[in-house]
């Protein structure tokens, strides 16, 4: 399917849809669980002591996959414009220390917009043995590019509803972002990228300063969800997703809202927003915890 942006045709290649990715591995450590709970300013004991993983843990074994489907979709010319749009996690166990992962990846479709087109990726976590870990939606947004059609599957929906904004908050969690965030969190996560670590390079791409990492955020907005409305025990929480709406800083104080939707099959649904004073950071948030 193609395009045309900038005075030329872009075409993504269809074939590249539903093939799975080659295989990463992971071999999990408590150390390495523990590094990024001190660097998501994680408060629970059992994620800082690296007994067990925090939720957004889940994207370091996965890192290396997630975005090499994308590759064989869209065109290399234009892979500099994309952008992290969702993330959705469905957890079957947490990961622990000692775990030896195998994850992979496919993109299952894409959809054009007037701002832009978006790329679902699924993403696959097991154990050597074969056992499901968890499985993940990655959304990636192309600015400016418009492939005018829908093909193939998007990710589940995880809309806010607006009425409930229109009620106080089941709670509300601070969080802040501190000066040196993105430095810790940029080797306990394994992403390296510029923007979040190089002043020069984030002005030279227009902003005005490094950014912090929308994973980073999420992180946090999983541990106030955690604290909140799943005492604090990571074994309880099924599914935790988010839209990354506008750009985090260090520096920043945000506040995630939280509140109840219902209870279902032994579970109870939230919706959340982490928000920066009027400005949404994280949207369309929704935790799914067993009772």
């Amino acid at each position: 399917m193609s395009t045309e942006t900038a005075g030329k045709s872009v075409e993504f290649d269809d074939s590249g849809l539903n093939v799975w990715s080659d295989e990463e591995r992971f071999e999990v450590t408590a150390e390495r669980i523990a590094e990024y709970a001190a660097a998501t300013n994680d408060p629970i004991p059992a994620h800082l002591a690296g007994e067990v993983a925090s939720p957004v843990f889940g994207i370091v074994p996965v890192f290396e996959a997630m975005m090499m489907p994308v590759i064989d979709v869209v065109p290399m010319d234009i892979f500099g414009r994309v952008v992290h749009g969702e993330q959705d996690f469905h957890f079957h166990r947490p990961i622990r220390p000692g775990d030896k992962l195998v994850s992979r990846a496919k993109a299952i479709g894409y959809e054009g917009r007037e701002n832009g087109t978006t790329i679902t990726i699924v993403i696959e976590c097991r154990t050597e043995d074969g056992e499901l870990v968890n499985k993940q939606y990655l959304t990636a947004f192309f600015r400016n590019i418009d492939v005018g059609t829908k093909v193939g599957e998007s990710a589940p929906a995880h809309k806010f509803d607006p009425a409930l904004a229109e009620q106080p908050p089941l709670a509300a969690v601070a969080h802040h972002v501190d000066h040196d965030q993105t430095y810790r969190y940029a080797p306990a996560s394994g992403d390296p990228v510029p923007l979040h670590l190089d002043e020069q390079v984030a002005e030279d791409a227009g902003l005005p300063g490094i950014i912090a990492h929308g994973l980073c955020t999420m992180a946090m907005s999983s541990w106030g969800v955690l604290t909140e409305v799943a005492g604090s025990d990571v074994h309880r929480l099924k599914r935790f997703a988010v839209r990354f709406s506008k750009m985090v800083f260090p520096d920043d104080d945000l506040e995630t809202q939280i509140w109840r939707v219902g209870t279902e099959d032994g579970a109870t649904t939230y919706a959340f927003r982490t928000a920066r004073g009027a400005d949404l950071v994280l949207t369309d948030g929704l935790a799914v915890v067993a009772d």
